[in-house]
C-alpha cells in the first residue's frame, strides 16, 4: 500500500474542510477544546464508557484547561470515517478500533487485534514494555496522527449465528459481519463479509442481510440485543483474543498542545485502557449466565474449524508481509507474544487450571 499517496490525497481533500475548520484551536482564557469523532453510538456499553472515561480524565488532569467534545458515530462524520476526518484535519482526534481502517493500511490491525494474536495482557506487555507504542507512532506519523491505545475489550466471542457452524464448509456463502484481518480470514474461507458499525448490526440480522455477526462479548452483545435475532453463540473466537481501542490525535494539532496537555492525553488514554479491560471482564461472566438462562445456545467450534481458521489467517497475513513496515510490526508482535506466552503458559494458565480443579469453578 502507498502511504505517500494517502498523504497527498488527505492534503488535497482536507484543505477545503480545514478552512471552516472544526479542528481550529478553541482558545478562551488559556483553555482549549478538542473535537473527537468516534466509531460508536452514544452510550454503547463498554466502548462509549471508554470514550467518556478518557474525556473525563483529560478534563480532570488538566483542571479543565483541556476538554474533549466527543461526537458519536454519524453526528459529525460517519462511524467508519473517523480516521480520514482526523488525518485531514476535519476533526482533532478520534476514538475507534484501528482495524476498521485496514483499507488505508493493513498494519493498523496489529493495534486492535489480529487472528490468533495477543490476549489483553500480552498486548499491554508489547505496547507499554516492548516496541508496540514506538511502532504505533512510526506507522501513524505517516498519516499525520499520534495514536494511543485507550480501551481493551479482552477476548471477543467467536460470533452469533442463525444456524450452528459444524464444519469449515458452513462458511461458504455465509453473510457475516466481521472487521479487520479476521474478516478477511473468514472471507478467504468463503464467507461474504461485511464491516458494519454497531448501530447497523441488529437491523441487518433482523432483515436477513446478515446470517451472523461478531461484536464484542456477552455484556455488550446482550445490550445490543443480538440474542433476540440469533440462537447460537460461540464464546471462543480466533479473531480477537484481546482487542485494543485507540485514541488518535491529528499530529499537527497534538504538536501544538502544551507538554502538560500532551501528557494528559497519554495518561488519560492509559487509564481508560486498563479500566475498560476490567469493565469488560467484570461484566461478561454475569451477562453470559443471563444469556444462557434466556435460552441462548452456547457452542464451541470444532478442531477442524479452528484449523481452517488458522490456515486462512496465515495466508491473509503472509499476503501483506511484502510491505516492509507491516513485516517489521508483525515480527515485533510475534517476538513479544512468543516471549510472553512462554511464561504465562507455565504460570497463569497452569495455575488457573489447577484452581478450577481444586475449587470446582
Amino acid at each position: 500500500m502507498d502511504r505517500r499517496k494517502f498523504l497527498r490525497a488527505s492534503a488535497l481533500g482536507g484543505s477545503a474542510v480545514a478552512a471552516s475548520s472544526l479542528a481550529a484551536p478553541a482558545l478562551a482564557q488559556g483553555r482549549e477544546q478538542l473535537t473527537m469523532v468516534t466509531s460508536w453510538p452514544r452510550g454503547l456499553a463498554g466502548v462509549w464508557d471508554s470514550v467518556e472515561r478518557f474525556a473525563n480524565n483529560v478534563a480532570d488532569i488538566t483542571g479543565g484547561t483541556l476538554t474533549i467534545d466527543a461526537k458519536a458515530g454519524g453526528e459529525l462524520v460517519g462511524a467508519l470515517e473517523s480516521f480520514d476526518a482526523t488525518a485531514s484535519g476535519q476533526a482533532d482526534m478520534y476514538h475507534a478500533a484501528d482495524y476498521y481502517f485496514i483499507n488505508t493500511d493493513p498494519a493498523l490491525a496489529f493495534f486492535t487485534a489480529v487472528p490468533f494474536g495477543m490476549t489483553g495482557p500480552e498486548m499491554m506487555v508489547w505496547y507499554y514494555h516492548g516496541e508496540g507504542k514506538a511502532l504505533h507512532d512510526e506507522l501513524c506519523e505517516v498519516y499525520g496522527l499520534r495514536n494511543f491505545i485507550a480501551g481493551q475489550t479482552g477476548a471477543q466471542g467467536g460470533g452469533w449465528f442463525r444456524n450452528p457452524i459444524e464444519s469449515p464448509e458452513d462458511f461458504q456463502g455465509l453473510k457475516f459481519r466481521m472487521p479487520g484481518l479476521g474478516g478477511q480470514t473468514v472471507g478467504a474461507m468463503g464467507a461474504s463479509v461485511q464491516t458494519l458499525p454497531a448501530s447497523e448490526i441488529y437491523q441487518a440480522l433482523s432483515s436477513g442481510a446478515l446470517d451472523g455477526t461478531e461484536w464484542i462479548g456477552p455484556w455488550s452483545d446482550e445490550r445490543l440485543g443480538l440474542q433476540e435475532v440469533c440462537d447460537y453463540y460461540y464464546p471462543a473466537g480466533f479473531h480477537e483474543p484481546g482487542a485494543a481501542l485507540s485514541v488518535s490525535v491529528n499530529l499537527e494539532r497534538f504538536n501544538g498542545l502544551s507538554e502538560q496537555h500532551q501528557r494528559a492525553i497519554e495518561v488519560a488514554a492509559a487509564d481508560a485502557h486498563q479500566a475498560n479491560y476490567a469493565q469488560f471482564i467484570g461484566n461478561n461472566g454475569p451477562a453470559l449466565a443471563r444469556l444462557i438462562a434466556g435460552g441462548t445456545q452456547i457452542r464451541e467450534f470444532s478442531d477442524d474449524v479452528w484449523d481452517a481458521y488458522a490456515e486462512a489467517a496465515n495466508g491473509v497475513i503472509e499476503g501483506y508481509r511484502s510491505d516492509p513496515l507491516f513485516a517489521k510490526i508483525h515480527d515485533s508482535f510475534l517476538t513479544s507474544v512468543s516471549a510472553t506466552s512462554g511464561w504465562v503458559a507455565r504460570s497463569d494458565a497452569a495455575y488457573a487450571a489447577q484452581r478450577a480443579r481444586a475449587l470446582g469453578i
